[in-house]
C-alpha cells in the first residue's frame, strides 16, 4: 500500500452563483453564453490559458461538419461562433469556412463571454467536489491564488473528461471492454508550405505514407492512420498527424509521457513530408499544441445512453435537444493495418450518413444518474463508445452545451431539479435561440 497522509484545509467561498461551469471548451462556452443570456449569474473555471480547448490550445485545425448538407444542425451558438470567426478571418481566407486559426478563435470566445457578462478565470482547475445525496454543494478549485470554493444552484461538467461528475459520484464508463481508448494526437502548426503546388501535384499523402512504411525506415511507429494536414493560412497548415497510443486523459502521468513522445516524433513526419510530398520541401514547425488532442476518456452514464443503434435508426426522441450527423469516427487503439481497414469501412461506408440524415440527442443524455443539480455536456455525455465517436466533435459540443445552459437556467427559474421541468419548455426556448429541433413538441 502506498504511503498516505491526511490533509484538511478551510477555504473561502469566492463565488456563489446560479450556474457553475467546469471547462471552457466549446460545450462550456455554449453553456455559459446561454445561461448568462437567460439572466443567470455564471462562473466558468478553465484550467488552461484560453477558452476553446481542443480548437485553440489543442490546435485542432478544422471543425467537423456543422450540418448534414441540408440543415445547419449546430444552429444557435454554433452558427454564432462560426460567423464571428468568419468575420475575424476576413474575406477570401484561404483555409475555408471550417478551418480554425487558433488565435482568432481565442479572441472570438473571449469577446462573446465578456459581452454576455460571464465571469470566468483561466488557470483555474476544479480539484474536488462537495456533494450529498445526489446534490452537488460546491466545487473546490485551485488557482494561482490558492484554493477556493464555488457554490451554485446548478453545476455543468464541460471538462471533456467528466471530472466533476465522476468526483461527485456519477457513474461512468471509459474505453472499450478491455479499457482501451482511442489514441490522442499532438496537433501542430507548420509554415512555408506551397499549398497550391501540393494540390497541383496530385500526390495522395495516405497512399504515399503506406509505401514509405514498406520502403523507408522513417517512423518509430508505422501508424497507417494519417488524418493529415489542413490549411489554416496562406502558407500555413495545421497538422493532425501522429497518434498517442495508450494515452489516458484522466492521468497526468500518461499525458506527460505522450506530450513528450509527440514532440519527439514530429521530426519523423517533417522528414517524410519534405522527402515525399511536393510543396512541403521548406516546411517549418511553428508550434505544437499546449494541450494534447484527446478523443476519448470518460462517458458519464445518464438517464439514457445514446447508442449506435440510435445512429443506425436515425433516431427521433420526444425529449431531443438537437440532432447531429458526424460519422462514427473511432481511431484504432493500436497501429494495426487490419484495425485500420475496419475503421475505414465503418467511417467511410457503414456508419456514415447521406445528405439530410441525422440522429436525435435526448435531454436524458445530459442528466447523470442519481444527480439532481448536475448536467454534463460535450464529449463526456451519456453514450456508448460508438456514438461517442460521433458526438465528441466541436459542433456536437455546441449542441449539447447550449442545451445544458438553457436547462440550468430553467431549473433555477422554476426552483426545481434538472429533471423537474417540462422538456417542452426547454425545446421552446432552444427553438427561440435558433436551435435545430424539427421534432420538438408543439
Amino acid at each position: 500500500m502506498s504511503q498516505q497522509i491526511e490533509y484538511q484545509k478551510r477555504v473561502a467561498v469566492r463565488h456563489d452563483v446560479d450556474v457553475f461551469i467546469a471547462g471552457g471548451g466549446p460545450a462550456g462556452v455554449a453553456a455559459a453564453l446561454v445561461a448568462a443570456r437567460q439572466g443567470r449569474k455564471v462562473f466558468l473555471a478553465e484550467g488552461h490559458s484560453c477558452l476553446g480547448g481542443m480548437g485553440t490550445a489543442g490546435l485542432v485545425p478544422v471543425f467537423m461538419m456543422f450540418g448534414d448538407g441540408v440543415n445547419f444542425l449546430a444552429d444557435g451558438i454554433g452558427r454564432e461562433v462560426r460567423e464571428e470567426l468568419s468575420k475575424e478571418k476576413g474575406p477570401n481566407f484561404p483555409g475555408g469556412d471550417n478551418s480554425i486559426p487558433a488565435e482568432l478563435l481565442k479572441r472570438v470566445y473571449d469577446r462573446l463571454l465578456l459581452a454576455a457578462g460571464v465571469e470566468f478565470s483561466f488557470h483555474t482547475q476544479v480539484v474536488d467536489v462537495l456533494h450529498d445525496g445526489g446534490v452537488v454543494q460546491a466545487a473546490i478549485c485551485n488557482a494561482k491564488s490558492g484554493f477556493f470554493a464555488v457554490k451554485a444552484k446548478v453545476f455543468i461538467d464541460c471538462t471533456g473528461d467528466g471530472d466533476l461528475a465522476a468526483w461527485a459520484g456519477a457513474p461512468y464508463e471509459k474505453g472499450d471492454t478491455d479499457g482501451s481508448m482511442m489514441p490522442g494526437t499532438l496537433c501542430s502548426v507548420w509554415t512555408d508550405i506551397d499549398v497550391d503546388r501540393f494540390r497541383d501535384s496530385g500526390v495522395r499523402v495516405q497512399e504515399t505514407l503506406m509505401k514509405v512504411f514498406a520502403e523507408d525506415k522513417l517512423f518509430t511507429v508505422n501508424d497507417p492512420h494519417h488524418p493529415g494536414m489542413f490549411r489554416v493560412g496562406e502558407h500555413i497548415m495545421g497538422g493532425n498527424i501522429g497518434h498517442a497510443f495508450g494515452v489516458d486523459a484522466t492521468d497526468e502521468r500518461s499525458l506527460t509521457k505522450f506530450l513528450i513522445e509527440g514532440r519527439q516524433r514530429l521530426p519523423e513526419f517533417e522528414a517524410f513530408y519534405k522527402k515525399y510530398i511536393p510543396g512541403y520541401e521548406k516546411m517549418v514547425l511553428v508550434q505544437t499544441g499546449s494541450l494534447l488532442g484527446i478523443r476519448e476518456s470518460r462517458r458519464v452514464q445518464g438517464d439514457y445512453v445514446l447508442n449506435v443503434d440510435d445512429f443506425i435508426a436515425r433516431a427521433v426522441f420526444a425529449d431531443e435537444i438537437g440532432r447531429y450527423c458526424y460519422p462514427v469516427d473511432i481511431h484504432p487503439s493500436k497501429p494495426d493495418t487490419t484495425k485500420y481497414a475496419e475503421f475505414e469501412e465503418e467511417f467511410r461506408k457503414t456508419l456514415r450518413y447521406g445528405k439530410g440524415e441525422s440522429y436525435g440527442i435526448p435531454y436524458r443524455c445530459l442528466t447523470p444518474r442519481g444527480m439532481d443539480n448536475l448536467l454534463v455536456a460535450g464529449r463526456c455525455i451519456s453514450s456508448d463508445r460508438k456514438i461517442q465517436g460521433s458526438i465528441r466533435v466541436m459542433p456536437g459540443c455546441y449542441i449539447t452545451g447550449q442545451a445544458a445552459g438553457m436547462a440550468a437556467a430553467i431549473a433555477i427559474e422554476q426552483q426545481t431539479t434538472t429533471r423537474g421541468f417540462a422538456v417542452a419548455e426547454l425545446q421552446r426556448r432552444l427553438l427561440g435561440m435558433g436551435a435545430f429541433l424539427p421534432n420538438a413538441a408543439g
